[in-house]
């Protein structure tokens, strides 16, 4: 029985994914209404990049302490998981503080550097210019900032080379 809900969890997300990035089709409260309940479901049923774009849909557009303390909570759960965008994201938590959470630059560092070393070019660049200017605690370290810079340069110079080479296999 768990395969059979994980499938349908997984394909209840993408159409959450699609009604979410679709153009053409209107805006509608309604429909917005049914994509976030579909990413909720997905969310509540542990589905990790369901917790991670929810979560950070919660945590950031959320209108009440209460949705962006559950929001939180969910993109940690995803970045405890594995989910790469959602351990940069657990970063900036950490680092700015909410309700839940209160700022803690050690684990924003560690998170960063989690994030980082997976490929996350956002996340290396915050730890570069942090060794750089000494901040989240870290002291100004320049062989270290130079060691993240690289880092996110490599990671989007990847990037880069995986969109170009997606781009010629769709033609």
């Amino acid at each position: 029985m768990t395969q059979a809900s994980s499938l349908f969890t997984r394909l209840e997300y993408r159409l959450a994914e699609q009604l979410f990035h679709t153009r053409w089709l209107p805006r509608s409260p309604r429909t917005q209404r049914l994509t976030m309940h579909l990413f909720q479901r997905c969310a509540e049923a542990g589905h990790p990049v369901a917790l991670s774009v929810y979560g950070h849909m919660l945590f950031h557009r959320g209108l009440t302490p209460q949705d962006k303390a559950r929001g939180a909570r969910y993109v940690l759960e995803a970045a405890q998981a594995g989910d790469l965008r959602a351990q940069y994201q657990a970063g900036q938590i950490h680092e700015h503080g909410c309700a839940l959470y209160p700022r803690r630059d050690d684990h924003a560092v560690t998170w960063y550097a989690r994030a980082g070393e997976a490929g996350h070019p956002l996340a290396a660049q915050r730890l570069a210019r942090a060794y750089r200017e000494g901040q989240l605690g870290l002291p100004v370290d320049a062989e270290r900032a130079a060691h993240w810079q690289r880092r996110a340069d490599q990671a989007l110079d990847l990037g880069e080379a995986l969109d170009s080479g997606e781009a010629e296999t769709r033609h």
